[in-house]
């Protein structure tokens, strides 16, 4: 702990702290000696810091990102830490996803994150300090064949966080991604698939869903990231990427170091797929 920032009084904001990731995460930084606000989009207005209580916060929404924010500044006057962690899943060949599926993918994993950090960044300059949380995933390091939407927003932040990063430190403010991999919450049976099954890919999807079943039979307890998330937010320099997790890491250091055609035919053999 010696290495760790002053906690003392500090606020923390967690999206997507209904459950999973979130809710563990939201718990430790508690324990930690933080004021969490743990926001759901089912949540109750009014409620930002009630101990046992969500805040309503919806990332795809402007005005709510805005009310959020506002009202945590306006009752505890600072933002210390924000944890983007609300997350939506989207699985099956990209080409099955509707335009409408698509966006409102964007507009969670990709867009919430920038609208939720925006909000708050210019009480974080204010203040000469901050921390900023994204929840990404192995699949923003990896290709993920019948997750690639799902994997895009993931990317994405991945590119925007180290970007962004550079941008603000010097206003002592740093960004971090956490890059879990499988881990035992209910996204994976809250992840929607596409609306437009093609009987083409029918016996590949097939194959993924028990790849994925499997896979979550040995995932991770969330308390692995959350405890990740802790010290993104607390330690004194922190690193842009955290790893969180056995497969996270494992896939990462495969990603690093394995030449690309083994790479290649590694993710084919993993996700059950023929030449």
């Amino acid at each position: 702990m010696s290495e760790r920032i002053e906690k003392a009084r500090r606020v923390a904001v967690v999206t997507g702290a209904s459950g999973g990731i979130g809710q563990a995460s939201a718990r430790a930084l508690r324990e930690a000696g933080f004021t969490v606000v743990g926001t759901s989009r089912n949540g109750d207005a009014g409620s930002a810091g009630d101990e046992g209580r969500l805040a309503r916060l919806d990332v795809a929404d402007d005005r709510s990102v805005e009310a959020l924010v506002a009202e945590v500044i306006a009752r505890f006057g600072r933002i210390d830490v924000l944890v983007n962690n609300a997350g939506a899943g989207l699985a099956g060949a990209a080409e099955e996803a509707s335009m409408a599926q698509v966006q409102q993918t964007i507009d969670i994993n990709l867009t919430g994150v920038i609208r939720m950090t925006n909000a708050v960044l210019p009480h974080m300059r204010d203040a000469g300090r901050g921390r900023i949380v994204n929840i990404s995933s192995v699949l923003g390091v990896i290709p993920a064949p019948f997750m690639a939407l799902y994997a895009a927003t993931k990317f994405a932040v991945e590119g925007y966080s180290e970007s962004l990063d550079h941008e603000v430190r010097t206003h002592g403010i740093r960004v971090s991604l956490v890059e879990p991999g499988y881990t035992k919450t209910g996204f994976e049976a809250n992840t929607r698939w596409g609306d437009g099954p093609l009987p083409a890919y029918e016996r590949q999807r097939a194959s993924v869903r028990t790849v994925l079943a499997e896979a979550m039979r040995t995932a991770d307890a969330p308390e692995v990231v959350a405890d990740v998330v802790l010290t993104a937010a607390t330690v004194a320099n922190p690193k842009v990427r955290y790893t969180a997790g056995r497969t996270a890491r494992a896939a990462s250091l495969l990603r690093r170091l394995a030449p690309a055609s083994v790479f290649d035919a590694q993710i084919r053999k993993l996700n059950g797929l023929t030449a």
